[in-house]
């Protein structure tokens, strides 16, 4: 049986359903955080991900945020008459990436208006070279902060996340918790996700000990082709001073060559989040546009 819908019908978004589409979403050339097994897989339920196949080049996604339904797709375009039955239940078409449009030119002048971009779902982009070194004038603080760690907390060590480690992830991630004012519109849940998943040592990851506490983690996969580390998730505990710096720096240190981007998600117009993540100079974004409604 497949795990996977065919459309019109949809299938709640399974772990075995995101194994399938693996290879799919391993061609994705943008590295854009959502199109990867981690993101869609984590967040099943915080957005109440559907799948269906609408042929064997395309597949199709349901979802809701802040109880709008939305859809994105993945692969070729599909026919207008389909678009026009999505937008009967959906507000908007999202995750629609710079080379898709590139791409599909043509297809999109049969639309009233063209996609607009989605500033706030842009993921940010840093070269690894910088997050691993933080040399220069620009990144001088974010530098200072990590020789404060090394200085305060000098009886430090690394470890993977593994099934013996991730234990002590989650007591991070719920001192974490107790700090954040409504815990139902964090990843909290996604971050628990990830860690009761069996594979998890197959990601990139990173777990800080000072003195044998654990004090941070990180979570990371590889999206664009291998090119790009996309991190899902970063937690400290901030009465270790210095910690998501040391852990943000640490992992850029632990990544093979091969990686010339890490992609830090997006800060979904949170101001304060915004504010962090301009603060490590981004080398560029991966743009997300979207398409409302209106315009068929």
């Amino acid at each position: 049986m497949d795990v996977i819908a065919r459309y019109p019908e949809f299938s709640p978004l399974s772990l075995e359903a995101v194994q399938a589409i693996k290879p799919d979403l391993q061609q994705q050339k943008d590295g854009m955080s959502e199109l990867t097994f981690g993101s869609l897989y984590f967040f099943r339920n915080f957005y109440k991900y559907k799948i269906s196949r609408f042929n064997e080049h395309t597949l199709l996604f349901l979802g809701e945020e802040r109880q709008k339904p939305f859809f994105f797709t993945l692969g070729t375009p599909l026919p207008i008459s389909t678009i026009k039955e999505l937008y009967r239940d959906c507000a908007y078409w999202k995750l629609i990436s710079e080379s898709y449009l590139t791409t599909n030119e043509s297809f999109f002048q049969n639309f009233k208006e063209s996609p607009t971009e989605d500033r706030d779902n842009f993921d940010y982009l840093y070269t690894r070279l910088s997050l691993s070194t933080l040399s220069g004038k620009q990144l001088h603080k974010k530098k200072n902060h990590v020789n404060g760690f090394l200085s305060n907390y000098p009886d430090f060590t690394l470890k993977k996340l593994d099934t013996d480690t991730k234990k002590d992830a989650s007591k991070i991630l719920d001192i974490w918790a107790t700090e954040q004012t409504n815990i139902q519109e964090t990843d909290y849940e996604a971050a628990q996700q990830a860690l009761a998943l069996p594979e998890i040592a197959n990601f990139l990851s990173l777990i800080l000990y000072v003195q044998g506490v654990p004090v941070a983690w990180c979570l990371a996969e590889l999206a664009g082709q291998g090119t790009i580390a996309v991190v899902h998730f970063e937690k400290a505990r901030t009465d270790f001073r210095g910690s998501y710096q040391y852990i943000n720096y640490a992992f850029a240190q632990s990544l093979p060559e091969q990686v010339i981007y890490i992609n830090r998600e997006q800060d979904l117009g949170d101001e304060g989040l915004r504010h962090a993540k301009m603060s490590y100079k981004p080398e560029g974004f991966v743009k997300k546009y979207r398409l409302d409604k209106g315009a068929l």
